[in-house]
């Protein structure tokens, strides 16, 4: 069984009345996602990833950037997408994520201020980051290029922002805060992320 890109959970043009536009996912879907999982599938054979699932190789591949670059941005992906609705942003919270944010970060605009550096500092490309660590305390964090907290161990995401410049240049031109503001405040799925902290993550369902 080969790795596949899943069709986004919303009409490619659902986001445009919230900061990304209809070529933006033509082309970050369509094309880059995409060309992430031929990749991936291409190497298969090569790396003995027969029967392996996505998280099983994403988590096994920090010391080959070959296979993370594609493996790790095909999960990244799957989960940017779901993180995203075209009822998304705001600033009401479902009552059990607001209250472990509340907990965590002292509210939602010194999580929102957090995140938005993360993105904001990551040199290059890359992702930030909203992770649920072993201890069940929700934290912050950033990767760069295909990397993330799978790949590292240093917790489960929950919420990822993708800071490659293919994700924003169309609608933010090279203004990455800017589409961070707007991502925080118009695109996230607040209640997937809630989902994503009680069920313990994402799980892509997909396998080689």
């Amino acid at each position: 069984m080969a790795f596949s890109l899943p069709p986004l959970p919303y009409a490619i043009n659902a986001l445009a009345a919230n900061g990304m536009c209809q070529e933006t996912l033509e082309l970050h879907h369509g094309k880059h996602h995409n060309a992430y999982v031929t990749a991936l599938n291409g190497l298969i054979e090569s790396k003995g990833l027969a029967g392996k699932s996505l998280e099983t190789i994403v988590a096994g591949a920090a010391n080959d950037a070959p296979l993370l670059n594609q493996a790790g941005q095909h999960w990244n992906h799957i989960l940017f997408w779901q993180v995203m609705s075209p009822n998304g942003g705001g600033d009401k919270l479902p009552a059990k994520l607001a209250a472990k944010i509340d907990a965590d970060f002292g509210g939602l605009a010194q999580f929102k201020e957090a995140f938005k550096q993360a993105g904001v500092t990551q040199f290059g490309s890359g992702w930030a980051w909203l992770i649920m660590k072993a201890d069940g305390k929700l934290a912050v964090t950033k990767t760069p290029n295909g990397a993330s907290p799978v790949s590292t161990g240093e917790g489960t995401p929950i919420l990822g922002a993708d800071v490659w410049e293919h994700a924003y240049y169309l609608d933010f031109r090279n203004v990455r805060p800017n589409y961070l503001d707007n991502f925080l405040n118009k695109l996230v799925a607040w209640d997937v992320v809630e989902s994503l902290m009680e069920k313990g993550g994402l799980v892509s369902g997909q396998g080689a």
